[in-house]
């Protein structure tokens, strides 16, 4: 209701502006930004995994759910028919790149209801599966009434508040989680200091959710409730309480606490390896990240344990994404929903007012499900595979590429080191934190996280962790 685009003038745009894409190509929707299409689908007219259709005052609109961040695609070889998994992080979206897109669509001078007519009309006659009837006339004249003129003002808004955040966010499979809701809650984002501007995180996986519930959730910990959590994530989007969805949000919740899981590592696994790798972990790693099946929590007196908060002192990663998560904007987090408690009777009772949100000092340690899917690694995402991050970081990669799907069975991870696939240019990570604030690949190595280890041991941890 408040961010959905027209359907008409969602399929038209890539069409209208290819040179905004970052491919420049018409005729592929929104592939050009690692957006996933199912088989059988034209990108052209139909919508991409996790953006959904609705009817809203009378007009056909479309726009992201949760699933355009939480689902992602995984090939076997280069030429692969790609996976589909829901529930792992999107690996091949790149969010900043599709919000540049829409900031800068309304300021083209192309983007005039004649110009967005003309080009729908001309989609319209070209053979294709009916989405929305061509001949909806209620659409059509709602879109050249007011439409285009209402969308470009809602976009010219949206710029002007996110604005700060395009020379922030970068690369696919990767947000600037907390800085949409800092300009969404009215922050005065042109005046937030440069050690809270550099937020960017790895999507995270989000199966398993049930056994999650009262861990410290979020990167770095700051809430324990899952539906909180969700509902957070929505709010950055768009979803307003008033307007909240509850009962498609509820069952979506229901899915991932029961049934969403990862698929089993689907490459061969040195079975006999992997049981020498089992006790390298249980010294190493299972105080921290827990059991390798739910509920994952040890039954021993632990310094932290799964889903519990490392502090930075300890961990050593990079800090931004810590520093950018603030006690002011946990106050502010604390009245969204207010007025909407369990109590006033609401049908679905879900919405209540958040209560959660904390700041916190450190980095959340993590259950470790489906961790094969989950590359790269860190909470910013700046080590490629499981190899390196058994490694001192002096030994893990500097700079790598990110956005390809291709598996790298043998270092665990999607394959880092290529450029470009198919036409399509990945994205160059460079790990210098002085050039680029929040991508270091420090952290998590000395004695106490086995990177010390040798080879031979590393090994059957790495066979081991497969089987997670």
């Amino acid at each position: 209701r408040m961010s959905g685009f027209p359907y008409w003038i969602w399929v038209a745009l890539p069409e209208l502006f290819p040179e905004l894409l970052p491919d420049k190509k018409p005729g592929h929707g929104y592939a050009s930004f690692g957006m996933i299409y199912e088989p059988g689908k034209d990108p052209r007219y139909d919508l991409p995994v996790g953006v959904a259709r609705r009817k809203v005052m009378g007009i056909d609109r479309v726009f992201v759910n949760c699933a355009v961040c939480h689902t992602g695609t995984v090939r076997d070889a280069p030429g692969a028919q790609p996976r589909i998994i829901a529930g792992m992080p999107a690996n091949t979206f790149d969010i900043g790149a599709f919000e540049q897109f829409l900031m800068n669509v309304p300021v083209s001078e192309k983007f005039t209801a004649a110009t967005v007519l003309g080009q729908i009309r001309k989609m319209e006659k070209a053979p294709h599966k009916e989405v929305v009837p061509a001949d909806d006339f209620l659409n059509h004249t709602l879109l050249q009434l007011a439409g285009v003129s209402l969308m470009r003002d809602r976009l010219l808004m949206i710029r002007d508040r996110l604005l700060f955040i395009q020379p922030l966010t970068a690369g696919p499979g990767r947000v600037d989680t907390f800085n949409n809701p800092k300009a969404l809650l009215n922050f005065p984002t042109d005046h937030i200091p440069e050690d809270q501007l550099h937020g960017n995180c790895d999507f995270p996986s989000v199966w398993n959710q049930g056994p999650r519930e009262g861990m410290q959730l979020h990167w770095d910990g700051n809430n324990t409730s899952v539906d909180e959590r969700n509902l957070s994530a929505a709010f950055g989007t768009g979803a307003y309480p008033p307007t909240l969805d509850a009962e498609r949000v509820l069952r979506t919740a229901k899915w991932l606490k029961t049934k969403a899981a990862p698929p089993d590592y689907p490459y061969p696994v040195d079975r006999a390896l992997a049981a020498q790798g089992a006790p390298v972990y249980k010294e190493y790693c299972a105080d921290c990240h827990g059991t390798r099946e739910a509920p994952y929590r040890q039954n021993l007196p632990l310094p932290h344990g799964v889903g519990t908060v490392v502090p930075i002192a300890a961990i050593g990663t990079d800090r931004h994404r810590l520093d950018s998560y603030t006690e002011t904007l946990a106050l502010n987090q604390s009245t969204l929903y207010a007025g909407y408690e369990k109590d006033w009777g609401f049908k679905p009772a879900y919405p209540q007012r958040f209560t959660h949100f904390r700041k916190t000092h450190g980095y959340a340690n993590s259950p470790l499900d489906g961790i094969w899917l989950r590359a790269p690694y860190l909470h910013n995402g700046s080590v490629p595979n499981l190899r390196e991050l058994l490694e001192p970081a002096e030994k893990r990669s500097k700079v790598f590429y990110r956005g390809d799907d291709v598996y790298d069975p043998v270092n665990v991870g999607f394959v880092a080191n290529v450029p470009e696939r198919d036409g399509r240019h990945f994205f160059s990570y460079d790990t210098d934190p002085k050039t680029h604030p929040g991508n270091g690949n420090g952290g998590h190595e000395g004695p106490a996280y086995g990177t010390h280890l040798p080879p031979g041991e590393k090994q059957a941890l790495l066979e081991y962790l497969k089987t997670f």
